[in-house]
């Protein structure tokens, strides 16, 4: 009963950290603290348990945290607003400081934060448990980890935030208790120093394959290169929108002075990360055809489902224990083979995807036509099954299929179910249009698409197969176009720009950039054109994996391009033809200025009368 009220008293809210609750009940709280740090279980179960905030790349950036859906790449049927879907509200506009936020991280990460910290203060060794002295400074640096990385998303979230690291003292007043927000630069400047340092005493990887998920120095590196990388970016980086935007102190909150040293200081980490990493045999996810070539569909496809210890050295980052795959993958299984058929893709994500000879769609050269259907089968040098009807390798797509879909690079097979695409979990090909087995209803894919990336391909909803996969939060693909765009930011021409760009399309199978004779002709000095290109390539390599709507958020692009209409098949028609016409939809985003980081609930602006709301949230902008 003890441990039970010890930590219902950690568990408290925002105000956590400043929190004098547990102070007040010192003897039976120390007590409590005791039966858990003098023993090895318990004080294991304790660092575990702070590492139950990292959210889950499957349910929570669908729903709770919305992160792929509050983005361009993703869309859902508007019906399931009747249903526990807040991002669809959010999606629409309809939100303000006191909608409640699913990932709830203003008041939940605290708690996170405030239980490492009491960690710090109590773990020891235990010799008559095995716990040794090195034992326990490696799990104070994974806990110094857990503190950093809730600090980022945090400010990732809601920008400058109340911050006062460590645990408040018994006799603290209420003036130190509800503290204001800090500046951003402040705190980005602390959990830069903390993850470096916390690196230090942590291994590059787990040998013991149960730890697997653990914090590492990889990890470390990675979230503090994306952090610099966002740090550097136009929303926070001299942004004029938040002139005058001060704490009650009269301090401003962000920068409005652009600093391109900040660009240096994130391709440094970028690099330093990527040397670490493949210093300690992190390297892109592979397989190879028969003749030992990159098998692009399979690479791509099974970057997603391969575990660390099968050889996917891609993962820099992974939520430790399972993820709700199996609420995602009903989501994405087409109606008529047991699915909810709404976990869509947008018709812009469609048309982000390059053709096999690695141009745009919308380049003259690049053979692109949505105009009728194909007269012959599409055969490629791959293992890959999905497209074909008799489980040929190789064969993409049969003919009847339409243009549009045609001669694509393999990411866009891996990652998009179209309509009349062949589909091997139940044998037969999608039929999207209205009234056939998967279109109709509210479910209906609501651009015409189902997801098929992050879906494994021997799942099957009728018999309820579900294959574990590892939930990757970070990966070295991500890390490479990092640095390629930190990079052109502040040294364009150099050459390692290309360099880490083409590792990614060599990986996707189509072709490098440069003035060789089979590469597509870019002049890598150009910073504008390299900024399109680098863009372009993230957008299609890290679709649906929680980044885009934060990329659109720091490039201050998210009011330009989600406010655009969305489009889609024509998904209400009765005939074939009639279903593949691009049309606008009903389904459609609307975002303000003030979206651009979340607000401060409000019912926390009633209780600490040092807070200052975000920018634009009071007048709705």
């Amino acid at each position: 009963m003890k441990i039970r009220i010890y930590l219902t008293i950690v568990l408290a809210g925002f105000s956590l950290l400043a929190s004098c609750s547990y102070l007040d009940q010192v003897p039976e709280d120390e007590l409590t603290l005791e039966m858990v740090f003098n023993d090895k279980t318990r004080t294991e179960d304790w660092l575990a348990g702070i590492y139950a905030g990292i959210a889950d790349p499957y349910w929570d950036y669908m729903n709770k945290a919305g992160y792929d859906t509050l983005g361009d790449d993703m869309t859902l049927p508007t019906a399931w607003t009747t249903f526990d879907w807040t991002v669809l509200h959010m999606v629409a506009g309809n939100w303000s400081p006191a909608t409640e936020w699913k990932m709830y991280y203003w008041s939940e990460l605290p708690k996170y934060i405030r239980s490492a910290y009491i960690f710090l203060d109590h773990v020891k060794p235990l010799p008559q448990d095995g716990v040794t002295a090195s034992e326990v400074a490696l799990m104070k640096n994974e806990a110094r980890f857990m503190i950093a990385y809730y600090y980022w998303l945090l400010i990732e979230t809601y920008g400058p935030i109340p911050f006062s690291p460590g645990l408040v003292d018994a006799g603290a007043s209420n003036e130190e208790l509800l503290i204001g927000q800090t500046p951003f630069y402040t705190i980005v400047d602390w959990i830069d120093k903390e993850l470096t340092e916390a690196a230090k005493g942590l291994p590059a990887y787990y040998t013991n394959n149960n730890k697997f998920g653990r914090a590492t120095s990889v990890m470390c590196h990675a979230v503090r290169a994306r952090m610099l990388l966002f740090a550097a970016s136009d929303l926070v980086n001299g942004n004029p929108d938040y002139a005058g935007h001060v704490n009650k102190k009269g301090e401003a909150l962000f920068s409005t002075q652009h600093d391109p040293s900040k660009w240096t200081k994130a391709a440094e980490a970028c690099r330093e990360l990527i040397e670490l990493a493949e210093g300690n045999g992190y390297r892109l996810y592979t397989e190879l055809t028969a003749d030992g070539k990159i098998d692009p569909f399979l690479s791509y496809q099974n970057m997603m489902f391969t575990r660390w210890t099968d050889g996917n050295k891609e993962i820099l980052f992974a939520r430790p224990g399972g993820c709700n795959i199996w609420d995602y993958e009903k989501h994405a299984t087409p109606r008529g083979s047991g699915g909810n058929g709404g976990l869509g893709v947008s018709q812009s994500l469609v048309d982000a995807f390059f053709m096999k000879n690695g141009l745009p769609i919308d380049d003259s050269a690049s053979g692109y036509s949505d105009v009728g259907y194909s007269t012959a089968s599409d055969r490629r040098n791959t293992e890959w099954i999905e497209g074909s009807p008799t489980e040929t390798p190789g064969e993409i797509t049969t003919a009847g299929t339409y243009n549009m879909y045609c001669n694509r690079e393999a990411r866009f097979y891996v990652t998009v179910l179209y309509n009349d695409a062949w589909f091997r979990e139940s044998n037969r090909r999608t039929e999207f249009h209205n009234p056939d087995m998967d279109g109709g209803g509210y479910n209906s894919p609501q651009a015409g698409y189902l997801l098929r990336k992050k879906v494994h391909p021997d799942h099957n909803e009728l018999n309820d197969n579900y294959i574990y996969r590892p939930g990757i939060l970070y990966r070295l693909g991500e890390a490479y176009l990092n640095y390629a765009e930190a990079l052109n930011e502040c040294d364009p021409g150099n050459a390692d720009i290309l360099v880490y760009l083409n590792k990614i399309r060599e990986r996707a199978g189509i072709p490098t950039y440069g003035s060789g004779p089979d590469q597509i002709a870019v002049d890598a000095s150009d910073q504008i054109a390299m900024r399109k290109l680098i863009r372009m390539e993230r957008r299609v390599e890290l679709c649906v994996e929680g980044v885009r709507y934060n990329d659109l958020r720091r490039w201050k692009e998210a009011g330009n391009v989600l406010n655009e209409p969305v489009y889609g098949m024509n998904v209400n028609a009765t005939t074939r033809d009639g279903y593949f016409r691009r049309t606008q939809l009903d389904y459609k985003h609307v975002y303000r200025k003030a979206f651009y980081f979340m607000p401060v609930p409000s019912w926390e602006m009633d209780k600490n009368p040092n807070l200052v709301q975000n920018p634009y949230w009071s007048t709705q902008e």
